[in-house]
């Protein structure tokens, strides 16, 4: 079950070839664009290719000239251009980068860079209380401190160029010359485990490389793009979609934070973006509000209905009749990449009825990431897709229903886990990398993720219950903002759990809506619209308990739900 090949597109062995391709091919395009906010006066500021490339090696440079050559560089902070630079600058020398969340607090971060052995951090200023008490209490071998934007006491990114850029034309090019060992570990990387330790990833620059080229081989991604990096890139889903913009000859804008999506799709005329579902669902709730405020609601299922009746006979007017809803997006929005977790079915369907095409793909950080997905001539409503053209993807121990796990063998398979190599032997077998995810292949070979086989919920008399595919469901609430579904311990039946919900409530709603109604009557309504919703589901999966709360779940930075800890909290309330 192979994905054919849609795009021409070229193979690199290593992410330095890549970026001295684009860079020269698409020289003149502009590559970032970075937005100066000073006394309410906004300026732009475009970076080209060739711009990029210059700045790259100005700072590579530079680290070579500090002793960083195969060393390792951290970097910490928000989506920006210094991130961007400073891990290629890092992988173009072969400096193993290792991305850190910029959530990670005091004690994480300090274990993460003492775990990575890391000899330099690269942070944002955001961050520089907790960087300041990481160099006075020197717990890590950190020798240098480096600072995206000028500040006092630390050297800048902005001072390493102009030092670089000094050393070049003295003819210094022992960083420009670096032969890149496109096998060796050059990105270590630490997962949001949802399990207490996170483990830390090893991957190369051919992971990378190989993971570019199968994207390219299938998503239509052109070089008069604008997208939007809302990604981290500290996750390995950000890190490589920005790297395959560059491949791509794309212009890259940066978001000025959630709240400020819609303005930032206009202010840039955004086409593209790569983004968990939780963002496409904002997006479409922004839009649904609006529609819904307007009263137009059912004109816009219908003219759906009359939409996609007429591309039954091969006319397309989606763009056209859609207008208005396209518009209020920027006028320019064409695609978007959903992955991370899994997308409601729903949502996805919705965006590609009106005439933006929306995919799902799939994958983890210890496959750089993608596995599988759709692409524009294969969508097929909740499922992720089939498999990438140099990846192996199979099922092992299947059930009676065919769902099994997946497991996977291709270039973008990681290392292993750095120093972990029990763990590694556990997931690594013969070159198979065993992702603990569970799903089935319909006939036609595409792929559907049913959910992680740690999570499954195994009734007494055998039936298994997915907490994501009823959590997809009741998130569909209104009321809801986040959810999670798990097993309980039934008091009647010994053995045997009974499924229960744990409901984090919408506070502004609540607070627009529903502001007179006490919290007993609250939970009664959503009791009886979990109730409505168990008549739409077999018996096996009806939802019996309900906790209903305002306090968010315990999440990991990357906002995966930590269901261990949460079962924890829950078992001690009981």
């Amino acid at each position: 079950m192979g994905n054919n090949m849609i795009f021409k597109a070229r193979e690199f062995k290593d992410v330095k070839e890549i970026i001295y391709y684009s860079c020269k091919k698409y020289s003149d395009n502009i590559a970032f664009v970075i937005k100066h906010v000073q006394d309410k006066k906004v300026e732009y500021e475009n970076i080209t290719y060739k711009k990029m490339l210059e700045d790259i090696n100005y700072l590579g440079t530079a680290f070579y000239d500090m002793g960083f050559q195969g060393k390792r560089i951290a970097i910490i902070g928000k989506n920006r251009y210094e991130w961007v630079i400073t891990h290629l600058s890092n992988l173009l020398g072969g400096i193993i980068s290792v991305p850190l969340d910029k959530d990670l607090q005091y004690d994480e971060l300090e274990s993460s860079l003492i775990r990575s052995k890391a000899d330099c951090l690269v942070f944002d200023e955001k961050l520089t209380e907790r960087v300041n008490e990481i160099r006075k209490n020197k717990n890590t071998n950190v020798t240098e401190f480096i600072c995206m934007s000028k500040i006092e006491d630390y050297r800048s990114i902005g001072e390493l160029k102009e030092y670089g850029a000094k050393l070049l034309k003295r003819g210094n090019e022992e960083y420009i010359n670096a032969k890149i060992d496109e096998n060796g570990m050059n990105i270590l990387l630490f997962t949001s485990g949802t399990t207490s330790k996170s483990k830390a990833v090893m991957l190369s620059q051919r992971n990378i490389a190989s993971n570019i080229y199968a994207m390219q081989c299938v998503e239509d991604i052109r070089t008069t793009d604008v997208n939007i990096a809302f990604l981290p890139f500290h996750h390995i889903f950000g890190s490589t979609c920005i790297t395959m913009m560059l491949a791509c000859g794309v212009k890259t804008v940066f978001p000025d934070g959630l709240r400020y999506i819609k303005q930032n799709l206009s202010e840039y005329k955004v086409t593209l973006f790569v983004g968990v579902p939780v963002l496409v669902e904002a997006i479409y709730k922004t839009i649904m509000k609006e529609v819904d405020r307007q009263g137009k609601t059912k004109l816009i299922k219908t003219m759906i209905k009359v939409s996609n009746a007429l591309r039954k006979c091969h006319i397309d007017f989606r763009r056209k009749i859609f207008k208005s809803i396209i518009d209020a997006l920027g006028g320019e929005l064409r695609f978007i990449i959903s992955g991370g977790a899994p997308a409601d079915p729903q949502i996805s369907k919705w965006f590609n009825d009106i005439g933006i095409q929306t995919i799902q793909g799939y994958g983890l950080s210890e496959t750089s990431p993608v596995i599988v997905a759709e692409n524009c001539k294969a969508i097929r409503t909740g499922s992720v897709g089939f498999p990438m053209i140099n990846d192996t993807v199979e099922l092992v121990n299947q059930d009676e229903k065919g769902i099994g796990e997946v497991r996977v063998k291709g270039p973008n398979v990681m290392l292993g886990y750095y120093e972990m190599p029990e763990l590694t032997s556990e997931v690594l077998k013969d070159g198979w990398f065993y992702t603990g995810d569970l799903g089935y292949f319909d006939k036609d070979g595409y792929l559907y993720i049913t959910g992680r086989s740690k999570n499954l919920i195994v009734l007494k008399n055998g039936k298994k219950v997915f907490p994501e595919e009823m959590e997809t469901l009741v998130n569909r609430l209104e009321i809801v903002q986040e959810c999670m579904v798990f097993g309980l311990p039934d008091e009647r039946k010994k053995d045997d759990v009974k499924l229960a919900v744990k409901i984090v409530y919408n506070k502004e709603l609540v607070k627009e809506k529903y502001k007179e109604m006490s919290q007993e009557n609250l939970y009664d309504m959503v009791w009886n619209q979990i109730k409505e919703l168990n008549t739409t589901v077999p018996k096996y999966k009806h939802i019996q308990k309900l906790i209903l709360t305002d306090e968010e779940l315990i999440k990991t930075t990357t906002k995966k739900v930590k269901r261990q800890e949460e079962m924890k909290k829950i078992l001690g309330q009981k």
